[in-house]
């Protein structure tokens, strides 16, 4: 049975789109248990072997059931556009306790016999020293699991972000919903996610976050009971090509063409990517890489917009069809 989310007229000046290194640390632990996530990830994987073990995962995994609840206080909607973890994991430390122990019993009947372990008797019994618990666990599996990475991780959720955010411009809420996930449609101001569960939701002025991501493929993710704000995660466009490495990519008649440094930076503009995104993932200088960028933009094999404070860089058609060629 699908999901429905019913919009009036005001939920479709609230919907907005967000980028969340908390979601991201969340859906981190989750994926070490669900090897049904791991296709896009082995490079990932082996960073964190050994690395993981330090961490004391137990609690966070009795709360997140194969099927159902979450608590919403461990991973709330993004404050804002571009919130840092330590504004987010402040949040989680800021949760009402009583409404934290309410969602925590909730999340835990989910799972048959954690209610009555020891462990969730131990977190239902101090309810505020579990949210108090449950960040250290969290912000402990951010520094070890995500935030290593989360330059790379970031330039592709915020490319994923600035493409959409485009596409809304040019065909509407209606048409891009779709585009963002086949299990999504649209049908007389109502957004259908085709899952297992049955759940109906009248929006009522808070409008709606989308989110992409990286460790939630291959699920969508409907979240968020009131009075959050609710919120649809989806996998990010360019996961294949997220953890290859500049020399995967670039091929040598284009390294020929316009030197290694320009071919990589070409290469690697799969999706828009910021100057500093596009360094830490060649391994090359900000400068260099920023001096790479120009030339091709002069050459006319990329654009240039400003996305927030940031500036991203994409390949045009020519670029596109000179590094999808090798430079023939």
């Amino acid at each position: 049975m699908p999901n429905r989310l019913h919009f009036g007229p005001d939920d479709l000046l609230r919907c907005r789109f967000a980028v969340s290194p908390l979601w991201e640390t969340q859906e981190a632990v989750r994926t070490l248990k669900r090897p049904d996530r791991h296709g896009y990830h082995p490079q990932w994987l082996r960073r964190i072997r050994g690395a993981d073990a330090g961490l004391e995962l137990g609690a966070l995994w009795l709360l997140m059931p194969p099927r159902g609840y979450t608590p919403d206080f461990i991973g709330p909607p993004p404050i804002g556009p571009a919130a840092t973890f330590e504004e987010e994991i402040a949040a989680v430390r800021a949760a009402d306790p009583e409404a934290a122990r309410q969602e925590l019993a909730r999340a835990l009947a989910c799972t048959a016999g954690a209610a009555e372990s020891a462990r969730g008797r131990a977190l239902l019994a101090d309810p505020a020293r579990a949210v108090r618990e449950l960040a250290d666990v969290m912000e402990a599996a951010w520094h070890t699991l995500v935030e290593p990475d989360w330059p790379r991780l970031r330039a592709l959720l915020e490319a994923d972000v600035a493409f959409h955010s485009r596409r809304l411009a040019e065909v509407g809420l209606g048409a891009l919903v779709a585009e963002l996930d086949p299990r999504f449609a649209w049908d007389a101001d109502t957004l259908t996610v085709a899952r297992r569960d049955d759940h109906v939701r009248h929006l009522a002025g808070q409008g709606l976050v989308l989110m992409p991501s990286v460790f939630a493929w291959p699920d969508v993710v409907g979240g968020h009971e009131p009075p959050w704000q609710p919120t649809l995660v989806y996998p990010a466009r360019g996961l294949a090509g997220l953890w290859a490495e500049p020399g995967d990519r670039t091929p040598e008649a284009l390294v020929r063409l316009l030197g290694r440094g320009r071919a990589a930076v070409l290469a690697a503009l799969v999706d828009p990517a910021t100057t500093s995104a596009l360094a830490h993932r060649l391994g090359l200088a900000p400068s260099s890489v920023s001096a790479h960028l120009g030339a091709l933009r002069d050459a006319g094999l990329l654009v240039s917009r400003r996305y927030g404070h940031q500036v991203l860089y994409e390949r045009t058609p020519l670029g596109i069809a000179l590094a999808g060629g090798g430079g023939a």
